[in-house]
């Protein structure tokens, strides 16, 4: 692994694209905080007029605007090194300032919630006032009954200083000081064991190499499974108290509430894995057979299917088939990509403290900034797509919207990233002929399916299964979370042989730090292979970048609609089991 320093600049974020130096982050951070009187003299006025209230909605989301660069810009530095004392004492600065703002902020839901319906009305027949603010003005009504008054709304804000520390513990705990062991590589030599390259040893076509990486993840996370399952228990304390000061009835309505996704969704897309267990059983067995062996241990189950087929692939190469996998969406889609490339919008490479894993942050106003952590694996170029479909989200949202109406809500997150993989996979498939090489495609694309659909599923049940421990009075323990993950592990994946280590690998995911937040991968992916499918057989994109330019200018079930989904239809996540199984059948019809 190099140090930041080594890696050429154009693998590297530039941060003058958001502030020229620290210095002048320092100077907007006051500016910020220079808006809060601004802010907090709002009080009382939201009622008295139409334009009050435009005036207002108008300065909160002007601070909100600026803060936004000024907490991405804190938050970038930490990802790139979490143990850097700059970046740790700009987070910390940060942290402040959203619980003053949080602090201010509380007299604004319960003033709106204030306003009569009758005179709300009568306000929204004021033109700027509707055509700028009418969605957010009724999503926020909507949820009447779920806003306290300002004296438990300002209590409920300084909580802000104390919600995200189990998420803050994980991420220091995992990335910085948690060592993890040595491992054997395929050479039979000593090698470094990190979050960032366990993906490369767990893929590994050598039995031993997979087994020594998993043990040594896994053991290791399992040598410290009390202190996770007080990390991950507090966490769910936290979700289920705050849901109830609220007055939902459980942590699961009220993080959906905010999109406004009934739960059926999530029940139904349980429902439908579920019935799809015997399809997993399917490829499993298909496993079996192709890698010659009497059963599949679950560290297995990442390995290609198909032997001695070798598919490096350099980041270069990876942008080029990326860009190329996107065509059906149209040369100014094309054309933002390349950018992306060009003006360092991407940081490549891992490096020392630096997070694991990849995400994708829009900036309004500037440009979204895509992390990976690149291994030069086809997986590694397949994340490069599923990002750069993230940031065309952000990017199409922010340019075609305003900042107030510019943000996805989280339903629809994963539609645009996972688009994009379908899309290269489907790119991939016309352009190779060799069959080997066609069969480890289909076999990545089955793995979307076992690892997007169905393991994201198993998390979401797991989960929901431990707030709803949490809120009946039962204590969240090591040994009741590794039991309650292995039983699920042992349902869904009922032919592989169980390994106890994997009973350990709900500590591992970071993604249950944020709660309810991982059923949208499946959703998602499930409504990708829809919306993929009807562009290449069409060759008319318009309705998905419509879709894409939506934001959060409507609630995410129907702007869904808009690209031809109905996520309240069980259909849309049977669909695409029934496409599982064909490409199950197309594999094994290649391979023999």
């Amino acid at each position: 692994m190099k140090n930041r320093n080594e890696i050429p600049a154009k693998y590297k974020w530039d941060f003058t694209h958001l502030f020229a130096d620290r210095e002048a982050w320092e100077k907007e951070y006051a500016e910020c905080e220079a808006m809060l009187p601004t802010v907090a003299a709002l009080k009382g006025t939201l009622g008295n007029s139409a334009e009050s209230l435009y005036n207002a909605y108008e300065t909160i989301y002007a601070l909100e605007e600026k803060f936004s660069r000024v907490a991405s810009y804190a938050h970038f530095a930490k990802v790139l090194d979490g143990g850097d004392p700059a970046g740790l004492e700009m987070t910390d600065k940060l942290h402040m300032l959203i619980v003053k703002f949080s602090t201010i902020m509380a007299f604004a839901e319960p003033e709106l919630m204030a306003i009569p319906e009758e005179k709300l009305a009568e306000f929204m027949t004021y033109e700027p006032l509707k055509a700028k603010y009418s969605h957010i003005i009724e999503d926020s009504t909507r949820l009447r009954s779920h806003v306290l008054d300002e004296k438990s709304e300002a209590m409920m804000a300084q909580f802000g200083k104390i919600t995200g520390t189990m998420s803050d513990v994980f991420n220091m705990f995992t990335n910085v000081e948690m060592e993890l062991p040595k491992v054997i590589d395929e050479d039979g030599n000593e090698a470094e064991l990190t979050a960032g390259n366990f993906g490369v040893y767990r893929e590994s076509t050598n039995k031993n190499v997979r087994d020594t990486a998993f043990k040594a993840m896994f053991g290791t996370y399992g040598k410290y499974k009390n202190t996770f399952a007080t990390i991950y228990g507090g966490n769910v304390k936290k979700d289920n108290l705050l849901a109830s000061l609220r007055g939902y009835s459980s942590a699961r309505e009220a993080k959906l509430a905010g999109s406004n996704v009934p739960e059926a969704v999530y029940d139904a897309l349980v429902e439908a894995i579920h019935e799809a267990i015997p399809t997993m059983s399917k490829y499993l067995k298909l496993r079996k057979k192709v890698m010659g062996v009497d059963k599949i241990d679950v560290y297995d189950l990442y390995t290609p299917m198909v032997a001695d087929v070798e598919y490096p692939m350099p980041y270069e190469n990876a942008c080029e088939l990326v860009y190329n996998a996107v065509a059906p969406l149209g040369e100014e889609y094309q054309k933002v990509i390349r950018r992306a490339y060009e003006e360092n919008w991407i940081d490549v490479y891992e490096t020392p403290g630096k997070e694991s894993g990849a995400f994708s942050s829009g900036v309004y106003g500037v440009h979204p900034f895509v992390k990976l952590n690149y291994t030069d694996t086809l997986d590694d170029a397949f994340t490069l797509a599923h990002e750069l479909g993230h940031a065309m989200h952000s990017y199409l949202s922010s340019s075609k919207q305003d900042y107030a109406n510019h943000g996805y809500h989280l339903l629809v997150a994963e539609v645009a990233s996972t688009c994009n993989e379908v899309l290269l996979t489907k790119y991939l498939l016309s352009i190779e002929t060799d069959p080997a090489r066609r069969a480890y495609i289909l076999n990545h694309f089955l793995e979307g399916f076992r690892t997007t659909v169905f393991r994201q599923t198993l998390f979401a049940e797991f989960e929901h299964k431990a707030h709803v421990m949490e809120a009946e009075g039962k204590p969240l323990t090591a040994g009741s979370l590794s039991n309650m993950y292995a039983e699920l592990e042992k349902m869904y994946y009922c032919e592989a042989e169980f390994r106890d280590e994997i009973q350990y690998e709900w500590s591992y995911i970071p993604h249950f730090y944020r709660a309810y937040y991982v059923y949208q991968y499946a959703t998602g992916f499930s409504s990708a292979v829809a919306i993929a499918s009807n562009i290449l057989e069409t060759g008319d994109a318009s309705a998905y970048l419509e879709f894409l330019s939506s934001g959060g200018s409507d609630y995410p079930i129907n702007e869904l609609k808009i690209a031809g989904i109905d996520l309240t239809s069980p259909d849309v996540v049977k669909n695409a089991m029934k496409v599982f199984d064909e490409t199950i059948d197309e594999l094994a019809a290649i391979i023999g």
